[in-house]
């Protein structure tokens, strides 16, 4: 389900658009989508991800935070932060059929999450970060190998990867990353997946 690139809209960074970018990512070859837009309305939210649904057609299609905008654009599932509506809460009014991320950033995060039922664990951030603010401090290769030592759920990296650490992030235990300014902010959205590809399935193959 979640291996390779996993792909994370950024519409301040985006050169060509939030839809321009997840056109040319799907066409890349990402295993999924998680759209992310906290600069507008959630009028425009439910119109932009309605255009996004139905470009996702072979990728898993969620959205950040807002269940309401999941519901509204039958996204396949959603993805939540500490910060955010708890896991049981959102079980129930998404259905057992939905997929459910959450972002985790210690081991004690990760063992309450599994047994939440989450779908997958998004590990941030793994190195540090400028993209978002309150990312928190880095929590480095270690904890996503004590994660994949006990657990088989499905793990995404993210916070500052790039081509030269990304196949150390997936021999660590990693499924699929995430590289939202080392590919958002470039002007070739599908050929810098296409490079971070390469070195994922060399990880993979090591």
């Amino acid at each position: 389900m979640l291996r390779g690139f996993y792909f994370i809209t950024d519409a301040s960074l985006s050169k060509a658009g939030i839809i321009s970018d997840v056109k040319e990512a799907c066409r890349a070859g990402v295993c999924a989508v998680q759209y992310r837009n906290k600069y507008i309305s959630t009028k425009l939210m439910i119109k932009e991800a309605m255009k996004l649904r139905k470009i996702c057609r072979r990728e898993l299609f969620v959205i950040n935070d807002r269940i309401d905008v999941a519901q509204a654009v039958k996204a396949d599932g959603m993805h939540l932060g500490q910060s955010d509506m708890p896991v049981s809460l959102a079980r129930k009014i998404l259905g057992k059929d939905k997929i459910i991320g959450l972002t985790i950033h210690s081991m004690a995060q990760a063992e309450e999450a599994v047994s939440c039922g989450v779908d997958y664990l998004g590990v941030a951030p793994v190195f540090t970060t400028n993209t978002k603010a309150d990312a928190g401090r880095p929590v480095g290769l270690t904890l996503i190998t004590k994660i994949r030592k006990k657990y088989k759920i499905p793990i995404v990296a993210i916070g500052g990867i790039n081509l030269v650490n990304a196949q150390d992030v997936i021999r660590a235990g990693a499924d699929s990353l995430c590289a939202i300014s080392a590919v958002v902010g470039k002007s070739n959205i599908k050929a810098e997946i296409s490079r971070f590809l390469k070195e994922i399935n060399l990880g993979l193959a090591s």
